[in-house]
């Protein structure tokens, strides 16, 4: 039988190997993202081209082979897997156009969002606790939602750029972490108590 502080062990070398490998698969996302912004975005969407593939051709097999389902749902099923079939061909055809296009896309959401929440900051300006940073803020939003919305693709790149960074950062700190992480706090987890120090 497996003692308590072996299992925290293994559970302290397990966690420690997640942490190291997730904080060096980052640092290469980001130091990627920075070094080839727009080949690593490609290939994000290749990536999702592929999971629209797949989801489709799973829905379409529901939708062929449920014997027991409706056959508005059955018909549902295999409709929507086309479209996703059909959207990751189409992506992948086109995978720089489809890029940019979700960039694009992607940035005039956060804008029009951005735009929504300055609106509604106004009409509940009525019961904010201080009115002028509450006017401060929602003329902040609406006017970033603006420039964000006139320039979609300067946004998104530079969204991508801080991306790139954010990763390298959380990265570098992840296998920091791996190296610092004690066998005390995996003994937590196991309901063992830590060592005192």
């Amino acid at each position: 039988m497996t003692s308590d502080a072996t299992l925290s062990q293994r559970l302290t070398n397990g966690i420690r190997t997640a942490l190291g490998v997730i904080g060096i698969i980052a640092v290469i996302l980001g130091v990627l993202i920075l070094v080839a912004p727009l080949k690593t975005a490609s290939i994000i969407t290749a990536i999702i081209a592929l999971y629209a593939i797949a989801a489709g051709a799973i829905y379409a097999g529901v939708g062929i082979f449920a014997k027991t389902a409706t056959v508005w749902s059955r018909i549902g099923h295999i409709v929507l897997g086309v479209v996703f079939v059909v959207a990751g061909i189409v992506a992948f055809a086109n995978l720089g156009g489809v890029t940019t296009g979700l960039a694009v896309i992607t940035a005039i959401l956060i804008g029009v969002s951005w735009i929504f929440e300055g609106i509604i900051a106004f009409t509940t300006l009525r019961a904010a606790a201080n009115k002028v940073w509450a006017s401060v803020f929602a003329v902040l939003s609406i006017v970033a939602g603006i420039i964000v919305i006139a320039a979609p693709f300067s946004f998104a790149a530079l969204l991508w750029l801080i991306l790139g960074v954010s990763l390298i950062v959380l990265g570098i700190l992840q296998v920091v972490r791996a190296f610092t992480y004690r066998s005390g706090e995996a003994a937590i987890l196991v309901g063992e108590s830590a060592p005192r120090l």
